[in-house]
């Protein structure tokens, strides 16, 4: 039963016949019935299984990523790198992309995304140039870089609130690999786009003459840059500080974005700021946490952990089996589901086992993160970009995002899976 019930929530999730809230919260309504009908587990159970601490985590953050985008401050660095590096192609595409990465390690992907690829497509139609193909790398970076962090991507969110681990732990674990498959990922970004490249400079070297003209009206105040640094550097110090002083992670969110609104309180309406949380998403997590307690409580949990179990003993074939598990099915289904599931089935599995399961962990993040980028509907940052490019007039199809995102995925995987196994076993 509670495989029937995961099928079909993956099923409609891909599908998209609802809003992927009213799914998660239809599919808690008839887990909550089957398992009060059974006797499996009682309301208080299943409500208890929302975890506070990763709804106020995304929360904070949600209020955090509001405010300082207000200010300007991403519009500004993503202006002055385009209109500096316009002339070189792949150093423009490396800077954008070092930048994208490294802002989405410590902030949401699609709010990254959402602030960098307008100011992208209007450089690009002054210059006369096709912008799918930066689109495309700045897409690919998000989802690498957030792959960093626990602040990185909901995924590793919700695995750092499961598995009661610390920023730090990420930072040790997973961002020396992130940093190789960046790099790795430049270099394929070179060969795949030799093409386009040539192209460019061809085009641009037409307009030397009318550069002046891309100059874009992006201001930001010194004061606002000050005020918006200063917490986000607290923000990362009290994050580095988790494991030591023994506070869940929510808090360091929390006191940035109330740092924030006490400094630019004047300048930024409270309001408009708690419009800007999405609530909806935040609502399709607290009914995911009672949909996948409820299917525990079912036993399917279990199976899946005895599953592995019985697929192999070997530690290392066990790392393989989650990491590229998570890869190919992250690729076609939302990941946030699906982490959650795997989360639940590893958590039971640690109780069998007589060692240590966290580098699962870290192989279900690098799998459930990086698997993201093989298809068009493999992140939400993806369908975020794909949708403003088709506004402006360029369309970006799923094959034309397979056939650069599928190479890009089986590249930073694949590293990452020679890495786990060596590090880990």
């Amino acid at each position: 039963m509670g495989f029937a019930i995961l099928i079909t929530l993956y099923t409609l999730l891909t599908l998209e016949i609802f809003h992927r809230t009213v799914i998660a919260l239809i599919m808690a309504g008839v887990i909550l019935i089957i398992n009060l009908i059974l006797r499996y587990a009682s309301f208080t159970q299943l409500i208890e299984a929302i975890d506070l601490d990763t709804i106020l985590l995304l929360m904070s953050m949600m209020m955090f990523v509001s405010i300082m985008s207000k200010t300007g401050v991403f519009s500004y660095l993503a202006h002055h790198i385009l209109f500096r590096l316009y002339s070189r192609p792949f150093m423009l595409i490396a800077i954008l992309t070092s930048l994208t990465a490294f802002v989405s390690a410590f902030v949401d992907n699609v709010t990254t995304v959402l602030i960098i690829t307008p100011i992208v497509i209007e450089v690009s139609r002054r210059l006369r140039i096709d912008p799918r193909l930066i689109l495309l790398a700045i897409v690919f970076s998000s989802n690498i870089g957030g792959t960093a962090t626990l602040i990185g991507d909901p995924p590793n969110i919700i695995i750092g609130s499961l598995a009661h681990l610390g920023f730090m732990a990420f930072i040790y674990n997973l961002t020396p690999i992130v940093i190789v498959d960046f790099i790795l990922f430049l270099l394929l970004i070179k060969i795949m786009y030799r093409g386009w490249l040539r192209e460019y400079r061809a085009t641009v070297s037409k307009l030397s003459n009318a550069i002046s003209n891309l100059r874009i009206n992006v201001k930001l105040y010194r004061r606002d840059l000050i005020e918006v640094l200063v917490p986000f550097f607290i923000v990362i110090i009290l994050f580095t500080l988790e494991d030591v002083l023994k506070y869940p992670p929510a808090i360091p969110a929390l006191i940035g974005s109330a740092i924030l609104l006490v400094l630019m309180g004047k300048r930024i309406n409270i309001e408009e700021v708690l419009r800007d949380i999405d609530w909806s998403t935040l609502v399709f997590f607290m009914a995911m946490f009672i949909v996948i307690k409820g299917i525990e409580k079912l036993g399917f949990m279990k199976f899946i952990a005895d599953f592995i179990l019985d697929f192999s003993t070997n530690f290392t074939v066990m790392i393989l089996l989650v990491v590229w598990l998570s890869a190919i099915v992250s690729a076609f289904v939302d990941n946030i589901p699906f982490v959650m599931t795997m989360m639940s089935a590893l958590l039971i599995l640690s109780k069998s086992l007589s060692y240590n399961i966290t580098p699962l962990y870290w192989a279900l993040s690098l799998g459930g993160c990086l698997g993201g980028n093989a298809t068009l509907v493999g992140a939400s940052a993806n369908i975020v970009v794909a949708g403003i490019a088709d506004k402006y007039g360029y369309h970006i199809s799923f094959k034309y995002f397979m056939k650069y995102g599928m190479p890009v995925m089986l590249l930073t995987v694949g590293v990452s899976s020679v890495y786990l196994v060596l590090r880990y076993t």
